[in-house]
C-alpha cells in the first residue's frame, strides 16, 4: 500500500521517565494446571532480565495482579460470566500472589485490578502522573488481553507504551502474534528485549 510506512507503526520512543509495569505474572496465570494458567517460563525469565536492568538504572518497577473481593465474583461483573476459572482470583487465595520466580523487591508496589487494563478502575494513571512517569515498559501476560488493553489505555492517557516482545506471552500463539502486530502498528512500540535493555542501561 503506497505511503503505508508513513502512516502505520511510527515510533513513539522513550520519554524521560520510564517505569517497568509487570502485568499479571501471578500464580493463577503462570502455574499450570490452574484453569487460567499457561507456561510462562520464558516470559518470567525475560521479565526478570528487564527488571534487573531497570533496578541498575534506578527505574521504578510496579507489579499488577487480579483480585476479587466477593465470593460470588460479583465484582468481576460480566467477565465472570464470559470467562470461567476466576475463583482462583479471589483475594486471599494463592492464585493472586505474584509468582515466586519473579524478581520482586518487597518495596515494589502491587496494583490490584479487576479487569484487563491496568488503568481501568484503578488509580494507575494518577500514580504515574504524580511520579512524573511518561513511559511504561510493559511485560507479562497476556499479549492479546491484559497487555493489549493496558497499552491501548496507556497511549490514550498520554503515556508511551513500550513492549519487549520476548517479555510478553499468551496462551494462544496466533493471538500473541496478531496482538503484537496490531499493537506495533497503532498503539505501542514493540521492540526486541535486547534493544529495550540497551535503552534502559544507557539512561
Amino acid at each position: 500500500m503506497s505511503g503505508a510506512q508513513d502512516i502505520w507503526g511510527r515510533r513513539l520512543g522513550f520519554g524521560r521517565a520510564p517505569l517497568v509495569l509487570v502485568v499479571d505474572l501471578a500464580r493463577a496465570f503462570t502455574e499450570p494446571p490452574r484453569p487460567l494458567a499457561s507456561d510462562a517460563t520464558t516470559v518470567i525469565a525475560a521479565s526478570n532480565r528487564l527488571i534487573g536492568a531497570a533496578r541498575k538504572a534506578g527505574l521504578p518497577v510496579l507489579f499488577t495482579t487480579v483480585g476479587y473481593e466477593r465470593d460470588d465474583l460479583g465484582d468481576a461483573g460480566l467477565w465472570a460470566r464470559k470467562i470461567g476459572g476466576q475463583s482462583d482470583l479471589r483475594l486471599g487465595s494463592d492464585g493472586v500472589e505474584i509468582d515466586p520466580r519473579m524478581d520482586r523487591d518487597p518495596a515494589d508496589s502491587v496494583l490490584v485490578k479487576k479487569y484487563a487494563s491496568c488503568f481501568f478502575g484503578t488509580d494507575l494513571s494518577s500514580r504515574l502522573s504524580s511520579a512524573g512517569i511518561d513511559t511504561v515498559i510493559i511485560c507479562g501476560l497476556t499479549t492479546s488481553g491484559c497487555i493489549r488493553a493496558t497499552a491501548v489505555d496507556a497511549i490514550q492517557h498520554g503515556f508511551r507504551p513500550i513492549i519487549p516482545r520476548e517479555a510478553v506471552g499468551d496462551r494462544w500463539p496466533k493471538a500473541h502474534e496478531q496482538a503484537l502486530s496490531d499493537l506495533d502498528a497503532k498503539y505501542a512500540d514493540v521492540m526486541d528485549l535486547d534493544a529495550v535493555l540497551q535503552k534502559v542501561s544507557v539512561r
